[in-house]
């Protein structure tokens, strides 16, 4: 569920920085003795180190949540939603800084980090309409002098544990609403890169948000499992991998939580032979390798028909060849991977592609980077005519490596795609309104995209997949955020004159 730390000296320790808790709304050092690493991928070296959180470190973020919990959720919608509002206009605002701290820790390039936070933003603007969000529904005389009323109240502290791949952007697919609707959070951010957390943290605390209703605890397994096992925290959401997203599924269930869990993704694009092949060489080469390919909706598997599988390979291979890897606050396209470890773990499936009897086109091993040379550096990488039962294909591989895989069209295309276990998203490039209505409909994924390679829902609607891409039954952000953050209340009620108030009756109610 972590990485393995790289071990530093005492010395080499004592020269940076350390990145510390956040509970009740100050800076905690905890009690756990132990700490990970922070690298500057595009440098190859460990510029901070973090606090792992022990056991009673998250209790104490719960507690300082469930007290926070008490006045927050009493709190009025209008209040919420004006700190809701201060905090937006606060993010806006100073969004450069955020973006420079993601480039850092990730290595992401700063373009692609700002477009991270745009997304972000998207969410908590459509917090900030909590008021409309929360409203219920309201029958008159549903039977005679009787009225039935819903009312939405928030379920109390929320869990929260996020990715390395976007440390700011998928904590603000949650935490925005949840807050907004009247819950306290504990989040619980990658050990990779959670200095964005701590930001996000303090800029909600110089918006006016309350001691107590949002805190972060860093760390390992150790962290997350006291999370998922503390009586205290009503619901767990996460995004990662799938095996660990049905770990946190199976085992929040089991303690009695509310559970949002999406995990891993095979994307596909299937092109057919009547698309425009301009548009889909650019789509795939965007979708593949932006974010270095460490995106859970990136395109990984290109499904070309035979037709025009050839002409496709060449104009992606030529635009390929146009993009610069480097360091991401330097004028590049494409940025390191975020460890060492995960860069050489992804380098294995290249070396394996061509075992397997597929042709790599574009080796991204052999790259030249404009960075340092102890950066942790991979190339846009293009393999064709990958085997379905290769782990280039089978494997999240979860780096720059783009698969092409040949087939004889639309029906070919389209059962691979429903074969696979997962169903996170896919695409379809065609001219042909009837062969996309088509897909659109017998397609077994949770997110479709027609002529567009990232179909990420804007924030009014909610984000997930099918299949082995997610385990609970909450998709994230828009109206499924707000069901999932809230308990339903009805309330059936009547006001009746003394006079007429009926007599007994043991019979079962009827409406009259």
């Amino acid at each position: 569920m972590s990485q393995t730390l790289t071990e530093t000296t005492p010395a080499e320790a004592a020269e940076v920085p350390f990145v510390e808790h956040w509970i009740g709304g100050a800076s905690a050092s905890g009690t756990g003795e132990r700490t990970g690493p922070i690298f500057d991928p595009a440098r190859g070296v460990v510029q901070k180190r973090v606090r792992f959180a022990t056991a009673d470190d998250v209790d104490a973020a719960v507690r300082a949540a469930t007290a926070a919990l008490a006045s927050w959720s009493e709190t009025s919608i209008s209040k919420r939603q004006q700190v809701l509002f201060a905090f937006r206009e606060l993010l806006n605002a100073r969004k450069g800084e955020l973006a420079e701290i993601l480039t850092s820790e990730h290595g992401k390039v700063l373009s692609d980090a700002a477009g991270e936070i745009a997304r972000g933003l998207e969410v908590v603007e459509y917090a900030c309409g909590i008021a409309q969000l929360l409203k219920g529904e309201y029958s008159e005389q549903a039977s005679s002098g009787i009225d039935v009323y819903t009312v939405r109240q928030p379920i109390g502290v929320v869990g929260i544990i996020s990715p390395f791949n976007f440390p700011a952007m998928v904590p603000l697919w949650f935490f925005p609403i949840a807050i907004a609707a009247g819950n306290t959070v504990v989040l619980k951010p990658s050990e990779k890169d959670p200095s964005a957390s701590i930001w996000l943290a303090e800029l909600f605390a110089e918006a006016g948000l309350p001691a107590g209703v949002f805190n972060v605890v860093h760390g390992d397994k150790e962290a997350v499992d006291a999370v998922l096992e503390h009586p205290g925290i009503a619901s767990v959401s996460f995004v990662g991998s799938t095996p660990i997203a049905q770990y946190i599924y199976e085992t929040a269930a089991r303690n009695g939580k509310r559970v949002q869990a999406l995990g891993g993704a095979k994307n596909h694009m299937l092109v057919l032979p009547d698309a425009d092949l301009d548009l889909v060489a650019d789509s795939a080469v965007n979708a593949g390798f932006g974010s270095a390919g460490e995106r859970c909706m990136a395109i990984s598997v290109v499904l070309a028909s035979d037709a025009v599988a050839d002409d496709l390979v060449a104009k992606v291979k030529e635009r390929m060849a146009g993009l610069k890897t480097g360091d991401g606050r330097r004028s590049c396209d494409m940025g390191p991977l975020i460890t060492q470890q995960h860069r050489d773990k992804v380098v294995t499936y290249i070396d394996q592609a061509t075992a397997d009897g597929a042709e790599v086109v574009v080796d991204g091993r052999d790259g030249e980077f404009d960075g340092e040379a102890s950066g942790f550096w991979l190339g846009p990488t293009l393999i064709d005519k990958v085997p379905l039962d290769s782990t280039v294909y089978t494997d999240e591989i979860f780096g720059p490596v783009l698969s092409i895989v040949r087939v004889e069209g639309y029906e070919e295309g389209l059962g691979i795609i429903n074969r696979s276990r997962y169903g996170n998203g896919t695409a379809i490039f065609t001219n042909d309104g009837g062969a996309a209505r088509r897909f659109q409909r017998e397609v077994q994924v949770g997110m479709v995209g027609v002529n567009v390679p990232i179909p990420v829902p804007v924030a009014y609607h909610s984000f997930g997949g099918w299949k082995a891409s997610m385990f609970g039954d909450a998709k994230a952000y828009g109206p499924a955020a707000v069901a999932f953050f809230t308990r339903e209340k009805a309330i059936t009620s009547r006001w009746l004159d003394p006079a007429t108030h009926g007599g007994i009756n043991l019979g079962f109610p009827q409406h009259d």
